[in-house]
């Protein structure tokens, strides 16, 4: 058998000399080949001007009337991909454009070739105005040669850079963990997978790799960590995508609540610094408990770029004159007060009482000024004193102004949650150019389900409760927290963690709690638990969401436009057709049949 060296081989040029964005004013009379798409074309009258585009950036062409390529550029469609060749030269003076790179040149063209041709265009990706975003997730690749949508997977790439050499400075180790594996109870719908080889049982695409790090754990993988996807049939929101999504999972033995956060939290302050010039919270971040994350904000995702927050001010009311708040706590009901600063125009007031009624809180009570010398809905109402107490109880000074809202605990935190935010916007106090990160902790472990009134995880099942065993053998199910926390930023959260559970009993105590038994908890996590009963080391760790980082530091609105591939809110893939039917001769293969449609 004869072989070829390079040298006998005959050699073909490259396609391209220089990349588009590259040419400066030093490159002027060198003669180079480029390769891109055609952006634009202008006619001014013996001279037709050509932009040409590729992954560095963009330069002009020029060609003269008379020249050979001066027609043939008249008949190249936008978007067409050429190969251009010629000579660098420097633009005339009143001809520089300063906001481009390669503004003070332009490549005089002596040759062009059309590479790609491209026929009638679905919609331009260098319009103003976009088509419909059906339209562009079924022509994404023509979508994301748009500005806007190839910085934000730049940046991407940038981001998952970053993350991945910061966690490799800390000691961390990448490994990759299975993406076919056994269905678990993390708290979302699995996508199962038939097996072939064994017809009626099925794989799961991992929700996340909770069990096989802790197992890395195990093995004596003491500090692990890798980009992970996880899949999960959830809806879609605009901070979640439906079907698969990226986080950083990661993970560390021998290590407390306080470690854990200490690890992490100069990971997310460095992204953040490092790819915006917006300010970012400094290490250490806030902690606020989860009850009172609740009622100070209504919510367990607090945005706290807004300084305005709720304050439960129910027992105060019930020495009030005034039915309406005396008679709440009597009626299973609460009050929380929102202190306003300031002085606000009666206008405001009345616009917070129209947004209340929106979001369906029926009504909203208002009390503004000095005691003795007040407005408001409230004003005729409350006595002086009363009014004095009312603010004390919301920490709220003499000259503050209060919003109170009144209603069963559940409802009022949604509705006080959308108040404070309309609020804040309203009055112009949230804060721009910044992240805010804070840890919400102290989760409840169980929560009872409202339809069957069970006893079930709250959180991750796979958590350390405070108080070890003898915290689940001693107190309500109800009452016991667990070492679980999330981590928030500006309203988003970013990651949920935990330390985890690594003793055997504790493990099959709290899922007996939830209505496992113990041969169900063997047959569905014997892996794990087996590992625990060969010697565990206490552990912890998180999964910040790649995703929603990227979405807050490109300031999208939507977690789709930092993906590049991702499925529509009805969750499909509407330029490959997925999901799609599949033929009988699969199905027969795989052991399968499809049911009949319910005509119901």
């Amino acid at each position: 058998m004869s072989t070829i060296t390079p040298e006998e081989s005959e050699a073909s040029p490259p396609l391209r000399s220089h990349r588009c964005g590259e040419l400066r004013a030093s490159d002027d009379n060198r003669t180079v080949s480029l390769c891109g798409w055609v952006q634009r074309r202008r006619d001014h009258g013996g001279l037709r001007f050509v932009d040409l585009r590729d992954g560095s950036g963009l330069v002009q062409l020029v060609s003269r009337k008379g020249s050979p390529v001066h027609a043939a550029l008249e008949r190249i469609a936008f978007e067409s991909v050429v190969r251009a060749h010629g000579r660098v030269i420097l633009r005339e003076p009143g001809q520089v454009n300063a906001e481009l790179p390669t503004g003070e040149v332009e490549v005089q063209l002596a040759q062009v070739e059309v590479l790609g041709p491209c026929t009638e265009l679905p919609f331009s990706p260098i319009a103003r105005t976009l088509p419909s975003e059906e339209i562009r997730l079924r022509h994404r690749y023509l979508d994301l040669r748009r500005r806007a949508l190839r910085d934000n997977i730049l940046l991407r790439a940038r981001v998952i850079a970053s993350l991945r050499r910061r966690m490799e400075a800390l000691g961390f180790v990448e490994i990759q963990t299975p993406i076919l594996t056994a269905s678990s109870p993390e708290g979302a719908r699995d996508f199962l997978v038939p097996a072939r080889t064994q017809p009626g049982a099925f794989y799961a695409l991992p929700q996340a790799p909770q069990q096989y790090k802790q197992l890395l754990m195990c093995a004596g993988f003491e500090r692990y960590f890798q980009i992970a996807p996880c899949f999960r049939d959830e809806d879609a929101r605009a901070d979640r995508s439906p079907g698969e999504f990226y986080q950083l999972d990661l993970e560390m033995a021998f290590a407390t609540q306080d470690e854990v956060f200490a690890t992490i939290e100069p990971v997310l302050e460095g992204v953040f610094r490092e790819h915006s010039s917006a300010t970012a919270t400094p290490a250490p971040f806030p902690r606020i408990p989860y009850r009172e994350a609740l009622e100070r904000y209504g919510s367990d995702k607090p945005d706290l770029r807004n300084p305005l927050t709720m304050r439960d001010v129910t027992a105060a009311c019930t020495a009030t004159s005034m039915r309406l708040l005396s008679g709440a706590s009597k009626r299973g009901e609460v009050v929380r007060a929102i202190p306003i600063p300031g002085e606000p125009p009666r206008a405001l007031f009345d616009r917070a009482v129209q947004q209340a009624r929106e979001l369906g809180a029926g009504g909203l009570s208002w009390i503004a000024g000095s005691p003795g010398a007040a407005r408001g809905t409230l004003a005729k109402h409350l006595q002086p004193d009363e009014h004095r107490a009312l603010l004390a109880a919301a920490g709220a000074s003499a000259g503050e102004a209060l919003l109170l809202l009144i209603g069963p605990e559940a409802r009022l935190r949604v509705w006080g949650a959308k108040l404070l935010a309309w609020a804040g916007e309203s009055l112009s106090l949230v804060e721009q150019d910044a992240f805010r990160l804070c840890w919400i902790v102290d989760y409840p472990m169980y929560e009872r389900d409202p339809e069957s009134g069970r006893i079930e995880f709250s959180h991750n099942p796979f958590s350390m409760p405070q108080g070890g065993l003898e915290a689940l053998r001693s107190q309500p199910p109800l009452s016991v927290l667990a070492h679980q926390y999330d981590i928030v930023c500006n309203g988003v959260e970013l990651s949920s963690g935990a330390i985890r559970n690594h003793r055997p009993d504790v493990m099959l105590e709290a899922f007996r709690i939830a209505g496992y038994g113990r041969e169900e908890v063997e047959a569905r996590f014997g892996g794990l638990l087996r590992a625990f009963q060969h010697g565990a080391p206490p552990h912890g760790g998180l999964a910040p969401g790649v995703d929603r980082i990227v979405m807050l530091l490109a300031g999208a609105e939507n977690i789709r436009e930092v993906i590049a591939f991702p499925m529509s809110a009805g969750a499909r893939d509407l330029m490959m057709g997925a999901p799609a039917p599949v033929d009988a001769a699969q199905l027969r293969e795989l052991g399968l049949a499809l049911a009949e449609a319910d005509p119901s």
